[in-house]
């Protein structure tokens, strides 16, 4: 087994990337049947770039976004290094797909997943690496059958990898995705994992497709049962109000966005999961026991989904 990754270990990682947004961008232009995604190709000054593909104003989606980077250069910024001392003086490479879909009607619930692989190495040393990534999921009027189904699709890709691994994965993700100054989730979580290198380069990379290919699977379901309902201009401004809440989590938590700003990459391919539209109200409420209100009591709070299920 490859413990370590070597040059052409790290090409077949950009290999699946690069495929993967394709297949993403693919099937999700078919799923909004009038939509397409616009492809915008940059370098990075420091070294690298990348393909930024958006939509809007689709059938769907009012704004979707799929992003593959590959940026690499001599220095690390100081994001990392706090996180990762022993990165100091090295050269890195870090590439990945991140993508976020909002969708226009506010019963389709945005989704957020990235896959991503990073690597530093040192002239005499051995190289750090991991892999990271994740899918999560931000409804806005939920629904107990998309919670489920998007746990138990989760549950499954990490099912062959030990029955641990759901359930510290999932924990992540309600962890990393909660909003500390609001005291409340983002959303109802799914899959967190980061630094992940234990398994040895082979068994992680493995893994790391796992989770990429199962995103499709788990969103494609909940935007054909709920993309009809109808719905009316109140509950469009709960959605901006609530997409709030996401901007605020991306620009004050999310570690690839600061990592990705402080290490001089694309600021409009960073900032692409922002959504298009979006509201605060100041110290705004819903109604007590209105559908508003249970998203917040009944959702959010972190919960075991699947008890119960199959």
């Amino acid at each position: 087994m490859n413990t370590i990754p070597d040059a052409t270990d790290v090409a077949a990682v950009k290999d699946y990337l690069m495929n993967l947004q394709d297949r993403i961008c693919a099937a999700l232009e078919q799923a909004d049947s009038r939509g397409r995604f616009v492809e915008d190709s940059w370098e990075r000054p420091g070294g690298g770039g990348g393909r930024s593909r958006i939509m809007e104003n689709g059938a769907l989606l009012e704004k979707g976004g799929v992003g593959f980077s590959h940026v690499f250069g001599d220095g690390m910024p100081p994001s990392a290094t706090a996180h990762r001392p022993e990165l100091a003086g090295r050269s890195f490479q870090a590439m990945g797909v991140s993508l976020v879909m909002h969708p226009d009607n506010p019963h389709v619930p945005t989704s957020h997943a990235n896959v991503r692989f990073f690597i530093a190495e040192k002239e005499g040393a051995e190289p750090v690496w991991w892999f990271g990534g994740g899918f999560d999921l931000t409804p806005y009027y939920a629904s107990e059958e998309d919670c489920i189904h998007w746990h138990r699709i989760a549950r499954d890709a990490c099912a062959p990898f030990g029955d641990e691994v759901y359930p510290r994965y999932k924990k992540w993700c309600d962890d990393y995705f909660y909003l500390r100054h609001r005291n409340e989730a983002r959303g109802i979580g799914g899959l967190f994992f980061d630094d992940l290198n234990e398994w040895g380069f082979e068994r992680c990379f493995e893994f790391m497709r796992a989770i990429g290919d199962a995103y499709l699977e788990a969103y494609l379901p909940i935007i054909e049962r709920r993309r009809h309902t109808a719905w009316t201009e109140q509950q469009k401004a709960f959605q901006e109000y609530r997409r709030g809440r996401y901007v605020e989590f991306n620009l004050v938590w999310d570690r690839g966005t600061l990592f990705g700003l402080q290490s001089g990459g694309r600021t409009e391919s960073i900032l692409m999961s922002l959504p298009p539209t979006v509201r605060w109200g100041y110290n705004w409420e819903p109604e007590p026991g209105s559908a508003e209100a249970r998203l917040l009591t009944e959702f959010l709070p972190p919960r075991d989904w699947l008890k119960g299920a199959n």
